[in-house]
């Protein structure tokens, strides 16, 4: 694990996930609308939602769960993966909202911070997403945190960069 620091919004407590936060990472990951635009299926046991913990334990990079402040329950994730740290130093965002918060600007807000993260922290010079074609919320919140998306269409998904 790579112990990044906690961070606080004025709505929101990110940390970084561990196996203790299992049970609400297999509520969260259980809705079809969270995972609908993920390349994993909706858990259906507690066990994957471990496996899905320890592999962004085990991963170059992190995963943050996205807690509510006033209530302490889990609302996303977010974080990085697939760190290259020779330079141009880049890796991959990626996120996932519960469908309850949906519209009310929880993941920008989270956002904000974690690229703070990834530029000053892990020092990256690239940060990446990809996004399905019919994903139009993330989309769109990747445009307005300032990401350019590739013309093109690969592998039926969008490319989007953010540098430094």
């Amino acid at each position: 694990m790579n112990h990044f620091k906690e961070i606080t919004t004025s709505r929101l407590l990110l940390r970084e996930l561990s196996l203790r936060d299992a049970d609400s990472v297999f509520r969260h990951f259980s809705d079809p609308e969270v995972t609908r635009f993920m390349d994993i299926d909706p858990c259906e046991k507690l066990e994957e939602a471990e496996e899905i913990i320890q592999f962004h334990m085990d991963d170059s990079g992190c995963r943050y769960g996205l807690f509510i402040k006033s209530s302490g329950e889990l609302a996303g994730t977010c974080g990085y993966h697939c760190w290259v740290k020779e330079v141009p130093s880049r890796a991959e965002i990626g996120f996932d909202l519960s469908s309850s918060y949906w519209g009310q600007g929880f993941m920008q807000e989270a956002l904000v911070e974690i690229l703070k993260l990834g530029f000053d922290d892990m020092q990256l010079d690239i940060i990446e997403a990809t996004v399905e074609q019919d994903n139009i919320r993330s989309q769109k919140l990747l445009t307005k945190m300032n990401f350019t998306r590739e013309d093109e269409l690969r592998d039926g998904l969008y490319y989007y960069t953010l540098q430094k």
